[in-house]
Formats: structure tokens, sequence, C-alpha cells
């Protein structure tokens, strides 16, 4: 039977699934701060001490008391106000919490479910990997996602996006819920096992809308046959779902199975922290090393680099050229990797030779329709160039191809609705918590603010912002933001200075 979910406000809480949509977008919210909800949530009006609510988040792990009073704060700053201006949840002094809210369980029937595209739409659940052998859950982390990637290329397919699939990675669900949850009639399941230098692969793929098995089979073959596999199974799901039908062009495969390995330990760290930063491109050099004809490791290196700069705060050079120079060659490498042009197409811009970032972007997506990244980066593009209805359809289509996606996501959002003066849109994006990973999102949380008449919350804003950001001024903004519209420059130069920051 489903666990129940919850309808309070404009939210949905699913604690079976672990997910939270306002309006039916997605919210990033914490695996501990989720907990917390739902423990609040299911008793509504009753108050729950803190050892409760510390049980329900941490469950058998002792912890400071301080951890709930920050994942409290951070709820009440994603949920917002409700009508009449409270709060959703209440504190008792020297007792606990209480959610004032009226919350009602809602049925498995009455699952909102999102629509489904006009053509054949697939997941590709994350594969379960057995076996004793080293790195076996990243190996099958990283055959799920090559399939993902190779079907996404496509153009008749809708085919989730891996960071909305992997929300699902090691819960027991029926495909049929998944499969609404996703928006998309066709699931694919499977399992692989590494041993001894072969690699066993069960898959199966299954029309959702009636749990009919379309087409399932077991591979048995030599570890070094596994990209001929992947392929084989591409081709069979393609031609399940379209019939016969032209295979995109192939991605030139890795010589090296100890590279791929290590590409796929660095893909999962990519963008987590300076700190993975810096095994990200160990990782990376040194399936070069073993492999330097490898396009995806020159890319994600040549990503890593970008990251360094424009994120954790690096020098700009030598990562800037170095990135440049790596997302030139993974692109002469293989010309057929959406991945490559989208990489070296950012960097372009950047570099202001905006001509020739479209037309890497413009390939990207000929290769590669499906890939949410790509359309989310060309959100933020948009908005540089003060076309800013273009950046709101880009964004949302993200969201489709992904409806549990990074922070990254939100900020992408946010900016487009600070874009398009809809500030009080933007400062509830915003201040989703997960877009604090990276610390941009204050910025134009401070700047959506200030245009509100919002100062003091604004400059709390930029206050901390400075602090893991202490050398930024709106000069250094101007001249790094590769803005191609001046009056959008002139905007977001508004509402960064009446913000409180440094000319």
């Amino acid at each position: 039977m489903l666990a129940p979910r919850f309808a309070f406000g404009p939210f949905v809480l699913d604690p079976g699934s672990g997910t939270l949509l306002r309006n039916d977008l997605p919210v990033a919210v914490s695996h501990r701060g989720l907990k917390l909800l739902a423990a609040m949530v299911e008793r509504p009006g009753e108050i729950l001490t803190k050892a409760e609510l510390m049980d329900a988040a941490w469950p058998g792990i002792a912890v400071e008391q301080g951890n709930l009073t920050v994942q409290i704060a951070q709820l009440r700053k994603l949920l917002g106000h409700v009508g009449d201006g409270g709060e959703w949840i209440a504190t008792v002094p020297r007792v606990g919490y209480r959610f004032t809210g009226v919350s009602e369980p809602l049925s498995g029937a009455e699952r909102k479910r999102l629509p489904l595209p006009d053509k054949p739409s697939i997941a590709v659940l994350p594969f379960a990997g057995f076996g004793d052998e080293q790195g076996q859950e990243s190996f099958a982390d990283g055959l799920t996602e090559d399939l993902i990637t190779d079907l996404s290329r496509t153009a008749g397919l809708f085919v989730t996006a891996r960071n909305s699939v992997f929300a699902y990675k090691g819960k027991a669900m029926d495909v049929r819920d998944i499969a609404g949850d996703l928006g998309v009639r066709y699931v694919l399941e499977g399992s692989v096992r590494r041993s001894a230098g072969r690699v066993r692969i069960n898959v199966q793929l299954v029309d959702a809308s009636g749990r009919e098995h379309l087409w399932a089979e077991r591979f048995d073959r030599e570890l070094k046959d596994i990209f001929a596999v992947q392929d084989e199974v591409t081709g069979k799901i393609i031609d399940a779902l379209l019939g016969q039908l032209r295979m995109p062009p192939h991605r030139i495969r890795p010589r090296s199975l100890e590279a791929y390995d290590l590409v796929v330990r660095a893909r999962k760290l990519i963008d987590d922290s300076p700190q993975t930063s810096r095994e990200v491109h160990l990782l990376l050099s040194r399936a070069i090393a073993l492999d330097p004809e490898y396009a995806e490791a020159h890319r994600w290196l040549a990503m890593n680099h970008w990251l360094g700069w424009l994120i954790w705060g690096e020098p700009v050079e030598p990562a800037r050229s170095r990135a440049l120079e790596l997302a030139r060659k993974a692109v002469a490498l293989d010309p057929n990797d959406a991945g490559c042009h989208w990489v070296l197409g950012n960097l372009l811009a950047y570099e202001r030779c905006f001509a020739a970032a479209d037309q890497e972007f413009a390939k990207a997506i000929e290769l590669d329709p499906n890939d949410a990244d790509l359309w989310a980066t060309l959100s933020d593009n948009a908005v540089l160039a003060g076309r800013v209805q273009e950046s709101l359809d880009h964004i949302r289509k993200a969201f489709r191809l992904n409806p549990f996606p990074a922070g990254l996501y939100y900020l992408t959002l946010g900016v487009a609705q600070y874009a398009n003066r809809d500030y009080e849109a933007a400062v509830v994006t915003l201040r989703r918590e997960e877009t604090h990973r990276s610390t941009s999102s204050r910025r134009f949380l401070a700047a959506s603010l200030a245009q509100l008449g919002r100062f003091d919350e604004a400059r709390s804003e930029v206050a901390l912002f400075l602090v893991t950001n202490p050398h930024f001024t709106i000069r250094h903004f101007i001249g790094t933001q590769p803005f191609r519209d001046h009056a959008t420059l002139d905007h977001f130069v508004d509402g960064l200075r009446q913000a409180g920051f440094p000319d």
C-alpha cells in the first residue's frame, strides 16, 4: 500500500518518495529537513518535542540540538509565510515545535501526475549493482548514466534526466507511481554484476500504463564488451518504442576500462565542493593519462576548471585558458558528444565569442535534444541576451525533463524571474535551501529584496554573501558576466546597487 501524501497550502509532501512540491514544481529540500517536515505535517496542531523531532531526522545518531534549530530555520525560509502572514512552523519555547497549517492526506488515487509528452517517454531507473567487487555500485550508476545519455540523443524520445531518476535509487516503489511522478509512460529497470572480467546485465522495458513487459533480455559478456552491450541495449529500446529508426551517431567510447571507471567516479563529484574539485582533477588527469583520446575525460576536466574560477573562487588564470583548451580538444576528439559542445559553448560565451558559442549550443541541442542541463544553460544565456520569455521557456523545459533537479536549476529560474521583474517569485525561488550551494544565489536574492523595498533583508543577504566573497564588487560582476544586452545588465546592476553591494 502506498504511503499517504499530504497537501497543505500550495504544497504536496510525499514522505515515501522523499519529495516536496510547491504548485506542482519540485522544492529542493534537504533529507533531514524533509524528515522533520513529514513528522510535523503528519501530526498538525500537535506539539512535537525536540527529542521526538531529532529522533525523526537523526534516528540512532547523537547530534547537537543546534542542528535541529538550523534545519527548522531553513524549513521556515523554504516554506515562506502562510496566507495570513504567519509561520507554518511555530516554536513552543523550551518544549519543541508545532505545525500550524491544515494538512490533508491524499490517497494514491489522488496522486497528481505530470502529463505525458507527445512522444514516447522513458525513465531509466538506477541499475542495481550486485557482487562483492570494489566499485560495483559506481559501475552500476555509470551504466545507468550512459544509457540515459545514449537514449536522450534520440530526437523521437522524451528521456528523464539523471538527477530525477536517481531520486528513486534504493526505494521500493511501484513503477506506475514512478512513471506518474516523472510524467513518462515507459520505465527501464535493470541490474548488473561485474566479476572476474565478465559482466552480467539483466534489463527489462516496462509499459507503466498497464505494467506490460515490452522487452527483457539477459547479457553475459566479457567486461571489455560493456560498451557494445550499452549500444545493443540502446538500439533495442529505440526499436521497441519507435520501430526501425536510424540510431544517432555513436559517441566514441574509451579504450581503457580503468579510465572509464575514473570518469564515472569524477562525474559524481564534479560540482560538489572546492574540496572534491581537487579530487576530480586528480581522477580525470589520471583518466587522460591512461587514455589520451578519451573525449569525455577532457570535457569533464574542462568543466572542473571552469567551475573552479566561476563558483569556487579559484584564480581565473590559468584555469580559464586551460578549460578552453581542454573543451576544444574534447570536441575535436568526439564531435558527436553533445556534452563536449555544451561545455565549449559555455566557455566561449564567457569569452564573449557569442556567435561561436551559439553554434556550439545549437550543435549540442541537435545531438541531444533531451539534455535538461543544456536547456538550463540556454535559459541562463537567454537572460544575459535580454530574451527573458525565451529564458523562462527554456528553464521550464529543463524542469520538465528533470523534475527533481540540482539546486542550480532554481538559481537559474530565480535569475530569470528577476529579469522578468517578478521579484516576489524570485525571492521564494532563491530562498530554497539548495540554491545556496553556490553563494551566487545571495547576490540575486539581495537584488530582488531591494527591488521590493525590503532593504534590511537585502543588506543581511549582502553581508552573508561578502563573508565568503570579500572581494566582490559591482565592477567585478560587470566584468565577469557575459551580458549581451545593456538594458538587462543595467537592471541587474540597479538591484545590486540598491541592495548595498560595493561599487
